[in-house]
């Protein structure tokens, strides 16, 4: 199984006081590749948060000199957009209800195989990398004129009746999607999205098409969805 993260190396925070848990963790992450830094307590964490930039915090519940909540806390202070995972050899329900709740994306249970691991933290920044898209979205205009045109052979009115036929036609597309969604029917959702990837296309609906991807790529997280859905209703407004 490929467990190479694509795009730039991500910079990776290891907190973690214990010598052999650091070891497994510094060997199983050699294979992503990510450039790695250790901080073996709360302060030290606190001490290279500050002197860096990190896309994911891997933090260890219980520390010399805190907790890995307060420290989370303290982190998403100055860095509120950088994602984390815990680690903890507490495996109960209430203690992983209780650190989701403190923002974790995800509570990893030691001992823990390297593919579980690696497979969380592949998780975790696909769905930051998706986040930030959606952040930058309102910078994307509705519509590429230039796009269209050139499709169309710069036929203005051909561009508008096909934009009055995909308007008309939007409700529709949106509702499969939401109903799809809402029954977890990921063979109807995707065959919905790519049909209206098709029709952004043609018409030049630059911000659906790009909300449409990324609803397709990760229809599970509610920041895409709400991306689309705020897409198709600034068309129809």
């Amino acid at each position: 199984m490929n467990t190479q993260i694509q795009g730039p190396i991500p910079h990776l925070l290891l907190v973690e006081d214990d010598m052999t848990s650091q070891g497994f963790f510094q060997f199983a992450l050699e294979s992503l590749p990510a450039t790695v830094d250790v901080a073996d307590s709360f302060a030290s964490a606190l001490q290279r948060a500050e002197s860096g930039h990190y896309d994911l915090w891997l933090i260890d519940v219980n520390l010399p000199d805190g907790d890995g909540p307060t420290l989370l806390q303290r982190l998403r202070v100055r860095h509120p957009r950088v994602s984390a995972l815990a680690h903890t050899a507490d495996a109960s329900t209430e203690t992983q209800q209780a650190l989701q709740q403190a923002g974790f994306s995800e509570t990893l249970v030691k001992p823990m195989t390297r593919e579980t691991l690696l497979k969380a933290i592949r998780r975790t920044l696909a769905k930051s990398a998706v986040s930030s898209d959606i952040d930058d979205d309102a910078q994307v205009p509705h519509w590429d004129e230039a796009v269209a045109l050139t499709a169309l052979n710069g036929q203005q009115a051909h561009l508008r009746a096909l934009r009055e036929l995909f308007l008309s036609e939007l409700p529709v597309a949106r509702n499969a999607v939401a109903q799809a969604l809402d029954q977890h029917d990921l063979v109807a959702l995707r065959n919905q999205l790519h049909r209206l990837q098709a029709s952004c296309g043609f018409v030049g609906a630059l911000r659906l098409a790009r909300a449409v991807r990324q609803l397709h790529n990760n229809p599970e997280l509610p920041s895409a969805r709400q991306q689309f859905d705020a897409a198709v209703k600034a068309l129809m407004d």
